[in-house]
C-alpha cells in the first residue's frame, strides 16, 4: 500500500510538470489552478504515506535511506507548492517537480527499510535538525532553479528571441523574487539546521564528519546568496548566477562525499 501511495505522488508530481509545459505545444499560458491542485493532491498523499511509515516505525522521523529520499521529494515538492501558490505562475514546476519525483522513486525503488531511532529528548532533537535542514535544502533548490530560469530568459530577451520557452517562463521580476525570498528561507532553515547538528554532535556524537562538513558547505552557499542580497544589495543577476553555482557545487560535494565515505561509500 505504501508502495502505490509512493507511485500516486510520483505520478501527480509528474503530471503537473506535464501540464505546467502545455505552453511550449500551444501559445497559452498553462493552467495555473490545475498545476496547483496535481501539486497539492500529490503533496498531501505524499504526507499521508510518510505519516503511514511513522506510525509502522512508531518514531516521527523514520531512519533509513529509502524514507529519508522519501522525505527529501516531499519537502522539495512542498516548498515548490508554496512558491507557485505565492507567486501564482507554475514555470518553477517544470523543473522542480521532476526534482521532487526522482528521490521519491529511488526511495520506491530500494524500499523502506528504517533502521532504530532515539526516543525522547533525542529523538526530537535530531527530527528538529533533520526536518529544518530538508526545508533549508529544499528552499535553497528553489532559489537555484528560479536563477537558472532567470538567467535563461534573461540570455532570450537580449537575443531577442521570443519562442515557446519565452512564453512559458515568468517574468523576470517574479523569477527574482522567488530567488530571493527562497535564499533567505533556505539560509534561515539551514543556519537553525546546522547549529542543531552541531549541538547534537557535541551532546550525544553518532554524526559523521563528512556529514557536518556537507551541512556547512551547503549553508556557507545558501548564506552567500542570502547575505550578498541583503548586505551587500546584489542585484537579480549576480545573485542568480550565485545560487545556481554554489547550489551545483554543493550537490557535487554531497555525490563525492557519498562516493568516498566509509563504509562502502554510504553517506545520508
Amino acid at each position: 500500500m505504501i508502495a502505490i501511495a509512493h507511485f500516486l505522488a510520483i505520478t501527480l508530481y509528474v503530471a503537473a510538470a506535464a501540464l505546467a509545459a502545455t505552453g511550449f505545444a500551444r501559445s497559452v499560458s498553462a493552467p495555473v489552478r490545475g498545476v496547483v491542485a496535481l501539486l497539492s493532491v500529490g503533496v498531501t498523499v505524499h504526507l499521508a504515506v510518510l505519516v503511514a511509515l511513522a506510525v509502522q516505525a512508531g518514531h516521527v522521523y523514520v531512519a533509513g535511506l529509502g524514507p529519508s529520499l522519501s522525505l527529501a521529494g516531499f519537502v522539495l515538492a512542498a516548498t515548490l507548492l508554496v512558491a507557485e501558490v505565492l507567486a501564482r505562475d507554475v514555470a518553477l514546476t517544470l523543473v522542480a517537480a521532476p526534482m521532487a519525483a526522482i528521490p521519491t522513486i529511488i526511495a520506491n525503488v530500494i524500499g523502506f527499510q528504517h533502521a532504530a531511532e532515539p526516543s525522547g529528548v533525542q529523538g526530537a532533537w535530531l527530527v528538529a535538525h533533520i526536518a529544518l535542514s530538508f526545508v533549508g535544502i529544499a528552499a535553497f533548490g528553489t532559489a537555484a532553479v528560479a536563477g537558472v530560469m532567470y538567467l535563461v530568459e534573461r540570455r532570450e530577451l537580449k537575443s531577442g528571441r521570443f519562442d515557446a520557452m519565452f512564453r512559458m517562463f515568468p517574468p523576470l521580476a517574479t523569477l527574482d523574487r522567488v530567488n530571493h525570498l527562497a535564499a533567505l528561507a533556505g539560509w534561515v532553515g539551514l543556519t537553525v539546521g546546522v547549529v542543531l547538528a552541531l549541538a547534537y554532535s557535541l551532546e550525544y556524537g553518532g554524526m559523521r564528519p563528512e556529514q557536518l562538513a556537507w551541512g556547512i558547505a551547503a549553508w556557507l552557499g545558501v548564506s552567500g546568496v542570502a547575505l550578498g542580497r541583503v548586505v551587500r544589495g546584489w542585484q537579480a543577476h549576480r545573485a542568480a548566477i550565485w545560487s545556481s553555482v554554489s547550489f551545483t557545487l554543493v550537490v557535487l560535494l554531497y555525490v563525492a562525499l557519498r562516493v568516498a565515505g566509509p563504509v562502502g561509500g554510504r553517506f545520508h
